[in-house]
């Protein structure tokens, strides 16, 4: 126990004598997290509209049996990949006169289920907020026909149509900076621990017994 607590008063104590390089590392990293998040980085908005899948009800009853309900759920998944389908993104392009392929436009888009639930999400996100609101409005639109003619769908309703976003959703320039705050000072104590690992120079008194095994018989005073 006495030796682990001798070892890690030699840590602090290098640490401590090259503290500053710990200080420079974690400065730097924070000044270009900043300038990355408040200058690079093109803010991303994230518009959302919620869809919920219609269920038929039993013919001559206005209700739904829980068999019914649980197929609508089922279906809500199937309905989750015509929305992202090249069919749908492609209509929905060229409807709003797009300058993106399919591609892009599909790797703005996700689409999730709420669990045991007919609604459907749908999340669009674009540097433009104005574009992230008419595509997520659009989308349905499109889907509405096309699961109707491909799943032979009852019917789709919007719940909430998108509004357009004010605030970004990235990036998170609070958190970037802390993060690279948190990495320098590790790159930082890694690099001293390295200094400290390849220096193997004699500096004390007590690194003769540790390195050498050799017993201390008397220390020469730098001043008599």
């Amino acid at each position: 126990m006495e030796e682990e607590v001798i070892d890690l008063r030699e840590y602090l104590s290098i640490i401590k004598k090259k503290w500053f390089i710990i200080a420079i590392l974690c400065a730097v990293c924070v000044a270009a997290s900043a300038v990355y998040s408040f200058f690079i980085a093109k803010p991303v908005y994230q518009a959302e509209t919620t869809l919920i899948v219609k269920t038929e009800k039993t013919e001559g009853t206005n209700t739904v049996t829980s068999d019914q309900i649980k197929t609508t759920q089922q279906l809500a998944v199937t309905y989750g990949e015509i929305i992202k389908s090249r069919k749908v993104l492609d209509d929905v392009i060229k409807n709003l006169d797009l300058d993106e392929s399919y591609s892009q436009l599909s790797g703005k888009i996700s689409v999730s289920t709420v669990s045991d639930t007919q609604i459907i999400k749908v999340s669009v996100q674009d540097t433009n907020k104005s574009n992230a609101a008419k595509i997520a409005n659009e989308i349905p639109k499109v889907f509405a026909k096309e699961a109707i003619r491909i799943a032979d769908a009852n019917g789709v309703e919007v719940i909430d149509k998108a509004q357009t976003p004010v605030n970004p959703v990235s990036p998170n320039k609070k958190m970037n900076i802390l993060i690279a705050g948190v990495l320098g000072v590790m790159i930082g104590l890694f690099i001293i621990f390295i200094i400290e690992f390849l220096n193997t120079k004699i500096k004390t008194p007590q690194d003769i017994e540790k390195e050498l095994g050799l017993p201390l018989l008397g220390v020469i005073p730098e001043e008599l």
